[in-house]
């Protein structure tokens, strides 16, 4: 039954896959917690940039946002994010960016949702010993904002993993490009689609079930 396995290189995929996630969670994260720390910065140019970003980005299909980046970046501005390589690779870089721009602005609302958390007072008591804000950013506000966040940024790796079947569409041979392949060409629709499906569930659910423990041990108690 699962013969016609061994002619397609699904491990290699789901290594794919797994590569775009964890590199598009760093990215993210690093982008999304400079986006809330402008949201909820003194300074208005920031603040509009911020709020601009946040609300174009989340209301842009992921799909347009990828292909944006294959068509517009690479072919029409040839911008390759590394200085060469083969066609694959270059787009599995603009895959990642665009997952990364995408996916920012998700984390940026999970973190502001953990800021607004944190009480005023400590705010206001680390600005009237002296600190700036952007080491009551750092030293106070964002450390209780991340153990908040916990939970809701679960949420978001979650659905950037399974975002990740989106650069398919720029022929990134990750699962669900696979997939497709394998639909084409053999009559197990069923068969494959369950495949598929317990593939991301054994990459999705232990992800959220480990990181709902975390959530709950780091928890800021109140």
């Amino acid at each position: 039954m699962f013969d016609f396995l061994q002619d397609y290189d699904l491990a290699g995929a789901v290594w794919t896959t797994v590569q775009l996630a964890v590199l598009s969670a760093v990215g993210s994260l690093i982008w999304g917690t400079v986006l809330a720390a402008m949201r909820v910065g003194p300074v208005p140019l920031m603040r509009g940039f911020g709020t601009a970003y946040v609300n174009i980005v989340r209301n842009i299909p992921l799909t347009v946002i990828i292909l944006f980046a294959s068509l517009g970046l690479n072919q029409t501005l040839q911008i390759t994010l590394g200085g060469g390589g083969d066609f694959e690779t270059i787009n599995f870089r603009l895959a990642v960016l665009g997952l990364t721009l995408y996916t920012s602005a998700f984390v940026c609302e999970a973190l502001r949702s953990g800021i607004n958390t944190v009480p005023v007072g400590q705010a206001e008591a680390a600005r009237a010993i002296g600190l700036s804000f952007g080491q009551v950013l750092r030293h106070v506000v964002l450390p209780q904002a991340f153990r908040s966040s916990v939970v809701p940024l679960a949420n978001v790796l979650i659905a950037l993993i399974k975002n990740t079947t989106v650069a398919a569409a720029i022929g990134v041979a990750e699962t669900a490009l696979v997939m497709k392949e394998m639909i084409e060409n053999e009559a197990q629709l069923l068969l494959i689609s369950a495949i598929i499906a317990l593939v991301f569930v054994v990459l999705t659910l232990p992800t959220g079930l480990f990181l709902g423990w975390v959530g709950k041990k780091v928890a800021v108690k109140r």
